[in-house]
């Protein structure tokens, strides 16, 4: 693993060299603690006080919409190049920029930090920002990002998950491996450090390639800066330390494939035409007066099967429904509870009328009796029967 992902090298011991030749023997100064490898001394033009002997040029092209801002910036960008001994010339015919060595120029890896220079401004990277890269202590990274997937959707998609929510997500990874990022277009362009491009080329590609989603590489990034503060971690590996995250598998929406036919090789046959089927029912022979006669027929035909159609719904919404068999029961069972109950109810009423002519029996007077004797009976009248 390397020093990158595990914070330092691993704990197993270190194998012995096996020396060939008599001249591959270790230096003193292979082994010595006080030199740090990793460290970029600022170049001294008195290491080289002659010069370049050649002319080295780079040259790059730069879309339209850039071409106005580059008119407005490209005085600041040609003083920092003198300062180095560079000469540059912005080229709005061609819509190029290039990028030359000159007598005055005494850094020989200038010239390729030029380059990056003219490749960081086409790209959209402010003329502030870009000029940076002419320090010894920084490096760019120009990660191509529209050659990795194919479908137009999901690349957009996919770069916007880099972008996150307010370039959220963005500033955080900025912020973890101390670069500067730029999404322009299908390319990612990136300023720092070679350790910080490594981690944000490695989140960039995962994304795109839907490996890991940034946020994890996030969290993954912040255990190893707290781990990155212990000491007694520093040559240990952090594996056992840092998340796994597994990748869930998502039900997608099956693709419907339709059957394929069997090949012929003869094509379909020709379907009739109207002739053909006026021929076949013998319309085509008919005179002109038959001819609406069957039309008026076969339009009076359909016009009475739709009649008959709309009177068989209307007439449906009257038809009584079905009784079922527990409907039956129930309804049998009602009755006879109600014929019980009207039995009970008519004895009752029998009973109170007995007791009431009882009561009233009881209570006879014969006074009553004679003073209404004197009194005549209202006379009946006879019903005249009428004679036929």
């Amino acid at each position: 693993m390397d020093t990158e992902i595990g914070g330092g090298e691993s704990s197993s011991p270190k194998k012995q060299r096996k020396h060939k030749g008599k001249h591959d023997k270790p230096k003193p100064w292979d082994e010595d603690p006080n030199i740090d490898r990793w460290k970029v001394e600022k170049f001294d033009p008195s290491w080289n006080e002659g010069g370049m002997l050649e002319v080295s040029s780079f040259s790059t092209l730069f879309p339209q919409y850039r071409e106005k801002y580059l008119q407005e910036v490209w005085p600041m960008v040609k003083t920092a190049l003198k300062e180095f001994g560079v000469a540059c010339e912005l080229n709005l015919v061609e819509g190029s920029m290039s990028v030359s060595t000159t007598r005055q120029t005494k850094d020989p890896y200038i010239i390729v930090k030029a380059r990056d220079l003219i490749k960081l401004l086409s790209r959209s990277v402010p003329a502030p920002q870009a000029i940076k890269i002419l320090n010894d202590d920084m490096q760019c990274d120009i990660i191509k990002i529209g050659s990795l997937i194919r479908n137009k959707e999901r690349f957009v998609k996919r770069r916007e998950r880099l972008l996150g929510p307010n370039l959220s997500t963005l500033k955080a990874i900025e912020i973890l491996t101390g670069c500067y990022i730029l999404v322009q277009g299908n390319t990612v362009a990136a300023m720092g450090s070679f350790k910080g491009l490594k981690q944000v080329r490695r989140v960039v590609e995962d994304c795109i390639k839907n490996v890991l989603h940034p946020v994890y590489h996030i969290k993954i990034l912040l255990m190893k800066r707290e781990l990155a503060k212990n000491p007694a971690l520093a040559n240990e590996n952090w594996d056992r330390f840092l998340p796994k995250f597994k990748k869930k598998n998502v039900q997608q929406k099956k693709v419907k494939t339709k059957e394929k036919k069997p090949y012929t090789p003869f094509p379909p046959p020709q379907p009739p035409s109207q002739m053909d089927l006026q021929l076949e029912s013998g319309e085509y022979f008919l005179s002109e007066k038959k001819k609406s006669e069957r039309k008026w027929r076969e339009k009076m035909e359909k016009q009475a099967e739709k009649t008959a159609e709309k009177k068989k719904k209307r007439e449906a919404a009257f038809v009584p429904p079905k009784e079922n068999n527990a409907t039956n029961e129930a309804g049998s069972s009602n009755a006879n509870e109600n014929s019980e109950v009207a039995a009970m109810a008519k004895s009752l009423k029998r009973k109170a009328k007995e007791f009431r002519n009882n009561q009233a029996d009881g209570d006879v007077r014969a006074e009553s009796y004679i003073a209404n004797a004197d009194q005549a009976r209202p006379k009946k009248k006879k019903l005249s029967s009428k004679s036929d």
